[in-house]
């Protein structure tokens, strides 16, 4: 049984630097993702009124104009598939699979944030737990340095953890309701696209 119990200790114990150095990368792309997310949030700002002037006064007979009024070399994600869907406004099929590009740039864009907000608090976590048995060891031998030294890294790596867990988890909440808003606008050009197409095949008729 002892022979168990070490193999159990120096196994967590080994693990303890990869979860710190996992740690220090996480803070860093939440550093990143934090500063990326801000330049996101004022381009947003800057379309967001425009594209809502503009939808709200859109029609069947000028969606077309729609593209002509759209910022011009905007690196909007809403905006670049905007242009994309009305260059397809004739093949309703490639405009389906237009919105479903989105959707999976939409998630993929997510992925950063929901890695940060699931492993940010598992990797901080185990970053307490494991410093924790030779801190208890340290205790029982009168050794207070080893025992405060392995309480200061339990308690450094839950902060760290904690960080990088609620920079992805606010980031990943907003970006969901801006994506939502986005898909909502190019459903709504998409339905615009189909009504222009029937009223066309009954003023043939």
């Amino acid at each position: 049984m002892n022979l168990i119990s070490d193999i159990l200790y120096w196994i967590s114990t080994g693990l303890l630097v990869p979860v710190i150095v996992l740690l220090i990368i996480l803070f860093c792309r939440a550093i990143i993702l934090a500063g990326s997310f801000y330049g996101q949030y004022l381009s947003i700002r800057k379309t967001e009124a425009l594209l809502r002037n503009e939808l709200n006064k859109l029609t069947p007979d000028t969606v077309g104009e729609l593209g002509s009024n759209l910022p011009e070399n905007s690196r909007s994600l809403v905006i670049m598939y905007m242009r994309q869907v009305l260059d397809a406004r004739d093949t309703p099929a490639q405009v389906q699979r237009l919105l479903a590009n989105f959707e999976i740039a939409a998630d993929k864009d997510l992925a950063i944030s929901k890695t940060l907000t699931k492993l940010g608090p598992i990797l901080g976590l185990m970053g307490t737990l494991i410093p924790m048995g030779p801190a208890l060891a340290g205790l029982a031998s009168g050794d207070i340095a080893s025992m405060a030294y392995n309480m200061q890294i339990a308690f450094a790596t839950t902060v760290v953890g904690l960080v990088a867990g609620a920079v992805g988890f606010l980031t990943q909440q907003v970006k969901q309701r801006w994506y939502l808003q986005d898909m909502t606008n190019l459903e709504f050009i998409s339905e615009l696209l189909n009504d222009k197409r029937s009223i066309n095949k009954t003023t043939e008729k």
